[in-house]
């Protein structure tokens, strides 16, 4: 039906809410107990069910209408104030709950025991409200708003992606080859850099089109070195020159000065041709632009810069050539894209009802590329005549905005009220914010914008669908750089601000408005030193919920908020439900104040220097989110942490607690528990077993030797990082038999204090279906290698599991079910420290795996057929199998291939600290292996080295004998060969090498023993490592000069004795000659 596009009106699932609360115990019993009218509570419930019904028409004539807005944010602001009445009544109720149990009587009315009102307060706030909700109901029917307009949300799921690929590009072809013929030739400017502008409005593809400029095969051929840098409003030179440097070598930058940052850009650029995208500038200023072009000057003759941008006023500054104007698509390109993205196969033939439809949709789309876009993914899947006639006769069409797309306002209209509030509360962060899912669900839950739906869904869990919704409507898109996470796209965000309209604000820098009373959600961006002018302007907005710093740029990593300043803050904003003070580095303490923030939900002290948290943090009954991730000087909780009864996330991530309080089990919603890090931590509470609602606990790197009794009670665990058996007290491993929902991966460590082998079949590993990573561990040497055996036996998991490891296996061979080809999912498996076994399990059978570790089984001297397993003779062992590793196989001596072949798509192969191996033949025939590298196999014989087509890289390195290679194909990459004591045997494969070769001298060679007689004409660099003086460097200089090939790069390394290059040769160096870690 055509009901399920329509989401409803921002403010319905608010007051529903509001509704909620009204009738919640806490309120009811209030009123009763106070002896107060119920009159009053019916009021308010009438009052805000008589403008429920106007609100869809509402929101829909406020885009028209300036009446109708203001109507709808005083109705807003109204509503605010009496969520933060009836919030405030029921602190009351919290605080005086807590406060009987700390009395340890029992009251039968609490309310009538101690009141936290004065008396006539809660009538007086609320008499005031009814009184500006009635004036507004009146104001209805004047302004023409009619009730019934609209319609059920929508509980449509809409799978969609907005990832960037050239089969979902249409129309661009000519865009793209003229950019390429700008860039790919001299366009006059001399030995400068040229600028390539594209110029077009938002969303008509400028990003698109420069990333499949960026991504042409030919750019890689023609340029060294290229960059991508998102610049966006705020034009900071450091920032971009520091992401740039990071770009072009990457590799991250240490330094925040912008002398060095370009300096050392500079000299990375220096000659080289390099292409760099400024993507989204913003900035006009000519003198900006003039300074962080000064290291780019450096680059080779040929480099280029395309910049992307809506402003023809930044391209007027910055450009070289002419700009390239960025049209619309036409229709048919434009239909292809909404075609692609509205039916299930991109193929609207089997709907040619809908084509004539869409046709006129993908019109009024007038070839926008983000708009039609937008549209398909509005329409994905739907093949209801009506709902589609329905979108292309919506008015909102027809309607225009500055910034704002039409089809992006209706996609924002179709979404269903809470998940409109959600989106809307996105518009206070700063326009290419990376939003991490995880903060982005606990800052709604802290608004009360989730809404716990019947069923057993977790708050957390319907956080994410609203997460997912946005995305699956392309309302939130990838990153286009290396973060994760995910951006909105610039009209999107326009179309955030303008939904949430008053109540959100962005304080800038250079912001010197004041802020509106009626904000509710402000984001700034921290500085260096955050001191009492940057805040003046806000402290009009009394009634703020949200106050939250953001990094943009990347500023040297210690910040500061004046003592003052914070206080300040916490006395004006009591009606804050997210606070945020991470990252101030001078905070080590929190004022008492914060005890007033009744109404608190989120809490982040991260990175901060607090040392302790003061008792009246416990009275923040409301909190639900706790964020002390990486306060290194936080050693203790306050005692009194089980008051938060309502926390439900507690980050203690790289803290130094040394112990949880043992009134944690007050903590009876607490959801997750991140204790990874805490290294001085070394046991958990007796009673974390009454921590029933648990469902994720991270104890990795810790000293925790043990799991605290009735683990097993926690039977909503979903996530357990390590499991820690004792050696006579704690956990047994049976207790893993409750946790049936762990999913993820776990380490279950201390095998070796099971003692009855009988409690690992009640660990019941077989049931957990959703477990993808499991690892054994043994500590010490096994005293029963049978007990082993039957242990490991018990443990068999469910076949599900993608990730095997094993460290410390005592056993003198592994049970059947390691390796048997049920288990079709295993893509890793590493067995590690099997001191006992004398063979290797039979793993040729595992349908899936790609990578295979076999590491420090000195018992095995043999690997033959038992190796590959029954495998069918129409089916090769090892089929999927892409890297193997053996390393410290001290006793094996030969390994024998499968008769039919083996190890079709084998890419890797290490074999490392093997001395004894003498034998190594894989098979006849890997077609697919590129990379070689064998380290400390004195015995290995030459021709065990396996014979591969596409071998591009071979390392080998031996400090006791020579190697001799030979038959090596011409399009060998790069080798590396080790510590030699002499060079003969290298000459005949120099003939053979095509690129790139590194020789790591032996450190008791002679100066002299290194000769060089001929080098390969197509070599690119040369790695020499291990000289000991100045004579053997200018040895090899003299031999060079000899050579008629040119190297474009040497690099001389670990040369200790080296203090300066001084040669006399005449050899004419066009290479750069390189000195790592000389001294």
């Amino acid at each position: 039906m055509a009901a399920a596009l329509v989401g409803g009106s921002f403010l319905s699932a608010f007051l529903q809410v509001l509704f909620d609360r009204m009738a919640s115990p806490e309120i009811v019993d209030f009123f009763r107990g106070r002896k107060l009218d119920d009159g009053l509570l019916n009021k308010l419930n009438i009052t805000l069910n008589s403008v429920e019904g106007v609100l869809d028409d509402a929101e829909e004539k406020q885009i028209t209408k300036p009446a109708v807005k203001n109507w709808l944010n005083n109705l807003r602001d109204a509503a605010y104030e009496a969520d933060d009445l009836l919030d405030e009544i029921a602190y009351g109720a919290l605080q005086s709950k807590h406060e009987v149990v700390s009395r340890r009587k029992k009251v039968r009315n609490f309310f009538s025991s101690r009141n936290p009102f004065k008396k006539g307060l809660v009538e007086a706030k609320l008499e005031e409200i009814l009184e500006r909700l009635e004036y507004l109901v009146k104001q209805k029917d004047a302004l023409g708003l009619r009730e019934g307009i609209g319609e059920k949300p929508s509980t449509c799921k809409i799978q969609t992606t907005s990832l960037v690929d050239e089969s979902g590009i249409y129309g661009r072809d000519d865009d793209k080859e003229a950019i390429m013929k700008l860039l790919l030739s001299d366009d006059g400017n001399g030995n400068g850099v040229g600028v390539i502008p594209i110029v077009g409005m938002g969303g008509v593809g400028k990003t698109t089109l420069a990333q499949l400029v960026y991504n042409d095969g030919r750019v890689a051929e023609y340029f060294l070195l290229k960059a991508w840098v998102c610049v966006s409003e705020e034009f900071d030179v450091s920032k971009i020159t520091k992401d740039i440097l990071e770009g072009v070598t990457r590799k991250k930058s240490d330094t925040h000065i912008l002398n060095q940052l370009q300096l050392e850009l500079e000299e990375v650029l220096m000659e080289k041709k390099f292409l760099l995208i400024l993507d989204d500038v913003w900035n006009d200023q000519y003198a900006d632009w003039d300074i962080l072009r000064m290291p780019l000057k450096s680059g080779a003759k040929g480099s280029k810069i395309i910049v992307t941008t809506r402003n023809e006023s930044v391209a007027l500054v910055m450009r070289t050539v002419p700009t390239h104007n960025l049209k619309e698509l036409n229709a048919d390109h434009c239909w292809s894209l909404f075609a692609k993205h509205a039916f299930d196969d991109g193929n609207p033939n089997a709907h040619c009802d809908l084509e004539v439809i869409g046709r006129e949709i993908v019109r009024k789309c007038k070839g926008l590329p983000l708009a039609a876009k937008t549209m398909g993914g509005l329409l994905r899947s739907k093949t209801d005549v009506e709902e589609w006639k329905k979108v292309l006769n919506n008015k909102l069409w027809n309607l225009t905005s500055d910034s704002i797309l039409p089809a992006l306002r209706l996609s924002y209209h179709y979404l269903p009220s809470h998940i409109k509030q959600c989106f809307a509360y996105c518009a206070m962060f700063p326009k290419d914010y990376n939003f991490k899912k995880q903060e982005l669900v606990f800052l709604w839950m802290a608004e009360g914008l989730l809404v716990q739906s019947q069923g057993n869904k977790e708050l957390e869990e319907v956080g994410e669908e609203y997460f997912n919704i946005l995305v699956s409507r392309t309302l939130f898109q990838p990153s286009s750089g290396n973060q994760s996470g995910l951006v909105m796209h610039d009209l999107i965000h326009d179309l955030a601000i303008l939904v949430s309209g008053e109540f959100s604000f962005r304080l800038e820098a250079d912001n010197s408005c004041k802020v509106d009373r009626m904000v509710r959600h402000l984001s700034y961006t921290r500085t260096k030193h955050d001191a009492t002018d940057k805040f003046e302007a806000i402290y009009e907005a009394k009634f703020l919920r949200t106050l939250f710093p953001v990094e943009l740029s990347r500023l040297p990593p210690r910040k500061c908020m004046d003592n003052e300043v914070m206080q300040t803050l916490l006395l004006t904003f009591g009606h804050l439900r997210v606070l945020s003070l991470s990252h101030y580095n001078n905070i080590v303490g929190l004022p008492n104040c914060i005890g007033n923030l009744k109404h608190l939900r989120y809490l982040d002290l991260s990175s901060t220097s607090i040392e302790t948290l003061p008792e009246v943090v416990s009275s923040l009954y409301n909190l639900q989110t706790l964020i002390l991730h990486e306060c290194k000087y936080l050693a203790v909780l306050p005692d009194s942490i089980g008051n938060l009864s309502n926390v439900r996330y507690l980050n203690l991530f790289r803290t130094s607690i040394r112990r949880l309080p043992e009134s944690i089990d007050g903590l009876c919603n607490l959801r997750t528990l991140i204790l990874q890090g805490c290294r001085n931590l070394a046991q958990l509470p007796t009673n974390m077993g009454r921590l029933i609602h648990l469902n994720h606990l991270d104890i990795g790197e810790t000293k925790l030797q043990e799991m605290p009794l009735e683990m097993g009670r926690l039977t909503k665990l979903q996530k357990l990082t390590d499991f820690i058996l004792g050696k006579q007290s704690g956990s047994s491993i049976k207790e893993l038999g409750g946790l049936q929902d762990l999913r993820g991966q776990i380490c279950i460590r201390n095998l070796q204090n099971v003692v009855d082998t009988r409690d690992a079949v009640e660990a019941d590993l077989k049931a957990k279906k959703h477990l993808k990573m499991l690892t054994f561990r043994w500590n010490g040497e096994t005293e029963n290698p049978e007990h082993d055996k039957e242990l490991l036996e018990q443990l068999h998991p469910h076949t599900n599991l993608e990730c095997l490891y094993t460290v410390g296996y005592g056993g003198t061979e592994f049970p059947s079910w390691v390796g048997n080809s049920s288990f079709s999912n295993i893509v890793c498996l590493e067995l590690n420290g099997c001191k006992n076994c004398t063979s290797v399990p039979p793993l040729g059978q595992l349908a899936s795996i790609k990578q295979l570790s076999i590491i420090d089984f000195p018992g095995v001297t043999f690997i033959g057929q038992e190796f590959y397993g029954s495998c069918s003779s129409m089916k090769k062992p090892f089929g999927s199998l892409e890297i193997l590793v053996f390393e410290r196989m001290l006793q094996w001596h030969e390994w024998v291939s499968f008769k039919g072949g083996a190890f079709p798509l084998l890419q890797e192969l290490y074999i490392r600290e093997c001395p004894n191996l003498t034998k190594a033949v894989l098979s006849d025939h890997l077609p697919s292996l590129t990379t070689v590298k064998i380290v400390g196999c004195q015995k290995l014989l030459v021709a065990s080295l396996p014979s591969a087509p596409r071998i591009i890289e071979m390392r080998l390195y031996d400090d006791s004998r020579d190697w001799l290679i030979e038959n090596l194909h011409s399009g060998l990459y790069r080798l590396t060969i080790g510590t030699f004591q002499s060079l003969d045997s290298l000459y005949s494969l120099l003939e053979v090498i095509s690129n790139e070769i590194e020789i790591r001298v032996g450190w008791m060679m002679d100066a002299g023993s290194l000769q060089l007689k001929r080098l390969p004409s197509g070599l690119h660099r040369l790695s020499v490592h291990g000289f000991q003086s100045l004579d053997a460097l200018n040895l090899l200089m003299e031999q060079m000069d000899t050579l008629s090939v040119t190297v474009d790069e040497i690099e001389i390394e670990e040369c200790d004795a080296l203090r300066f290059f001084r040669s006399n040769s005449s050899y004419q160096w066009t290479s750069k000659v390189r000195f790592p870690y000389c001294t």
